[in-house]
């Protein structure tokens, strides 16, 4: 980590420490989002890290966001996701919208004062995205949507969503992109899902029925939809790595300081080997991690387009997310699954990194993918 790194981390550790910290045990269990915590991180100038600066961005590449997401994760996982598909739907517009429509929605998302959302999954299309049903039909005045969204990070607080629709014919050939804003006649919101983890961010339904939206609301063009969306699930892929490395490096930080602290049979846990090789199995795993997450940012930096080596770095980072939460809770033990301590809210948040931005399941079958493609 360099020096700017160490600075905007040290303001982001401060800023988490003073506004998260002390309420997201609270949060968490009442399930609420705190949008001026969002728009606080707006204020860090965080909100559009990797926006060009003509649309109010910091024009940062993601080796430096990276660090910011794993930082806030460290203190919210919930709102590290936030900011991690904010960013994710901001960049879909700099990509493939127009000038006007960088214009008219890119400032206000940059500046932290509104979130972006990305809408493609849906009931009976989640890892087979391209089988999606919501249609856009085109008339005189515009796209008239109908269909629902399921599973939507930041529903019913974002303004912005960039929604996957059908134009054309069966398959990826036939899917579009739109910009939806929240207030459009015939969008409406669903149930909010009670989950087990990420309570704090709000996950909910999107509802379009006979919803117009303005012919120059599409984005690039008809059938580009779905390589924009897999454009932008592959930057997902390296910042949710980015958001497990953050979890996973406070909850070994718990883990250790308790046995370091707690004693038995007159000594540190600490001291035991077992406990002793569980920590060092973590902390390897997690510099793994760490590697390929790092890779993954430098090659997306360089326009390097390596789907493998992401595809791996989000299925490390999160598997050994989910590893090192749940060794940290038994490393705790009985007060380890309690609330009086975090690494139960650690382990729960950690589970869902394993589907998010595709499953891991999906990440191996990509990574088969372009493993067959290297030697065939």
């Amino acid at each position: 980590m360099n020096n700017f790194h160490q600075e905007i981390t040290t303001q982001i550790k401060k800023y988490c420490q003073n506004t998260i910290e002390p309420h997201i045990e609270t949060d968490d269990e009442q399930s609420i989002f705190k949008k001026e915590i969002y728009q606080g991180l707006g204020e860090l100038g965080l909100a559009g890290l990797t926006i060009d600066e003509a649309y109010g961005g910091a024009n940062l590449d993601y080796q430096s966001f990276c660090p910011v997401l794993a930082t806030i994760a460290q203190y919210s996982v919930s709102y590290a996701v936030t900011l991690s598909v904010s960013v994710m739907a901001q960049s879909i517009i700099e990509s493939f919208g127009n000038d006007e429509q960088k214009k008219t929605y890119l400032p206000e998302l940059t500046s932290g004062k509104e979130i972006a959302a990305f809408a493609l999954s849906e009931s009976h299309s989640g890892s087979d995205a391209a089988a999606l049903k919501t249609t856009a039909k085109k008339t005189d005045k515009g796209y008239i949507l109908n269909g629902s969204k399921m599973w939507i990070t930041s529903g019913g607080v974002a303004k912005t969503y960039i929604v996957m629709a059908r134009t054309g014919e069966d398959g990826a050939k036939g899917i579009s992109a739109f910009i939806v804003q929240d207030g459009t006649p015939g969008f409406s919101y669903g149930k909010k899902e009670k989950k087990m983890g990420w309570k704090v961010s709000p996950t909910r339904e999107l509802i379009f029925e006979n919803c117009l939206i303005p012919k120059e609301n599409i984005l690039a063009e008809e059938g580009k939809g779905f390589k924009i969306a897999l454009d932008a699930l592959n930057r997902g892929r390296v910042t949710i790595g980015a958001v497990a490395l953050g979890l996973s490096d406070r909850a070994l930080e718990v883990a250790v300081k308790y046995a370091l602290d707690r004693k038995q049979f007159e000594q540190p846990i600490y001291d035991f080997q077992g406990l002793q090789f569980m920590i060092a199995d973590c902390a390897t795993e997690i510099e793994a991690s760490r590697y390929l997450v790092n890779q993954a940012a430098i090659n997306f930096d360089a326009g390097k387009i390596d789907r493998k080596l992401a595809a791996m770095a989000k299925l490390k980072a999160t598997d050994t997310a989910m590893k090192v939460t749940t060794d940290a809770v038994q490393i705790l033990g009985g007060v380890g699954y309690t609330s009086e301590y975090p690494t139960e809210r650690f382990m729960r948040d950690a589970k869902v990194l394993q589907i998010v931005e595709g499953t891991n399941q999906i990440q191996k079958v990509i990574i088969g993918r372009e493993i067959k493609k290297q030697y065939s």
